[in-house]
């Protein structure tokens, strides 16, 4: 078994360029921590960056790689693979799509226990599976979400454009310096803004960017029929509902607006199975639900977004509808932000600040007499005091 995984480890390391590396992700897998999960949606590239940390830091005996879902694996015990390995002198291990394994969590912490000097790195794409397991894990492993490429991660990997990462505070410090100067120096910046939007949140669309929208909706289709029922005991008829979630999105094409009640009875189902139902969509990363800012912050979300504006178009071309570009403007926007609300004053509010965004022409109407906001306005650069180019959020990683 281990001469087959070492062969093809070798053909895969050897494939993997070293040219774009995500150097926040590569630093959790460095960690002194013995054992390390990177967990993420399909397709965002966690078995690049598990490779990449492998040809960087260690010698080829030194390391075993596997992907969990290898046809060899699956009826194999990864303890008795580990065992062997350690036996023969081996540092780390390495176990990709890790979630495709039976009873992998017990495995992992047999293995963690019984063997004091290995390494131990995994990696799944089942993000319900991985966290599901986490509880049992949580005194051994360090789990890190991997997040889609950036506009700044796009830039450099598409157009090889190389610009460094700012912090909030300098978007809203020196946002007309800082787009003027970027806007000028990269006249394609704003083009590539437009095509990020589309096809730029997962590194695939360097293989095949025409298939990039079925490959994309492929993956999510997966979640859906796949990854949700496996673990949350739901009853396959219930699967029509997170469809139906999604094409409410669609639909509605300005963001939707939940109303529990209202949906519990198109549905069916109980507040209480709707919320999970809703809770399960955001952790699968496909919604993004955003609650209203408040003194007392509502449980329930007031409106739904996609989680990023790929998942927005792939879903409109596949329903065939047009999507409005001001759904688009705020799906980005808010994918740029960990914690974010609607508020009554503006569109979003973000750690105390007020944000209202539109096209290129949004004037200050809204939000004129507001102390610590800004409009964000979806143009190439901005040289007015407070209006910021909407693409420029796109630097905070």
């Amino acid at each position: 078994m281990l001469k087959y995984i070492q062969n093809k480890q070798v053909r895969n390391i050897s494939s993997i360029s070293l040219e774009f590396i995500r150097e926040q992700y590569l630093e959790k897998l460095t960690s002194k921590n013995r054992l390390v999960g990177l967990i993420g949606q399909r397709g965002v590239g966690k078995t690049t960056l598990m490779l990449q940390y492998l040809k960087q830091n260690y010698k080829p005996y030194e390391y075993l790689y596997f992907s969990a879902d290898d046809i060899y694996i699956i009826n194999s015990s990864i303890y008795d693979i580990a065992d062997e390995f350690v036996r023969l002198g081996g540092k780390i291990i390495v176990i990709d799509e890790i979630h495709k394994y039976q009873n992998w969590a017990n495995e992992i912490k047999s293995i963690y226990d019984s063997f004091p000097e290995l390494i131990i790195r995994f990696s799944g794409s089942s993000m319900l599976n991985i966290l599901h397991e986490k509880f049992d894990l949580s005194r051994r492993a360090v789990i890190s979400y991997v997040k889609p490429l950036s506009f700044r991660e796009f830039l450099k990997l598409d157009a090889k454009i190389d610009l460094p990462k700012l912090t909030l505070e300098e978007i809203h410090k020196n946002h007309n310096e800082i787009s003027s100067t970027l806007a000028l120096e990269n006249p394609t910046l704003y083009k590539n803004f437009l095509r990020y939007l589309q096809i730029g949140y997962y590194p695939f669309f360097i293989e095949d960017e025409i298939e990039y929208k079925n490959k994309l909706f492929n993956a999510c289709e997966k979640v859906i029929n796949e990854d949700i029922p496996s673990l949350n005991k739901i009853d396959y008829t219930h699967l029509s509902i997170f469809k139906k979630f999604i094409a409410k999105l669609i639909y509605s094409k300005i963001p939707f607006k939940v109303n529990i009640a209202e949906l519990c009875r198109e549905f069916e189902v109980s507040h209480p199975t709707l919320a999970s139902y809703l809770e399960i969509l955001e952790t699968t990363k496909l919604i993004r639900p955003i609650k209203k800012y408040s003194k007392n912050i509502s449980k329930k979300p007031e409106k739904l977004l996609f989680s990023n504006t790929n998942l927005l178009y792939t879903f409109a071309d596949e329903f065939g509808v047009e999507v409005d570009i001001g759904t688009v403007r705020e799906t980005f926007f808010v994918s740029c932000f960990e914690s974010i609300y609607y508020s009554d004053v503006g569109d979003f509010i973000a750690d105390g600040i007020i944000y209202e965004v539109g096209g290129k022409n949004k004037k200050f109407k809204q939000i004129k007499d507001v102390k610590d906001s800004f409009v964000v306005v979806d143009t190439d650069y901005s040289m007015e005091q407070n209006k910021i180019p909407l693409w420029l959020f796109g630097f905070m990683y």
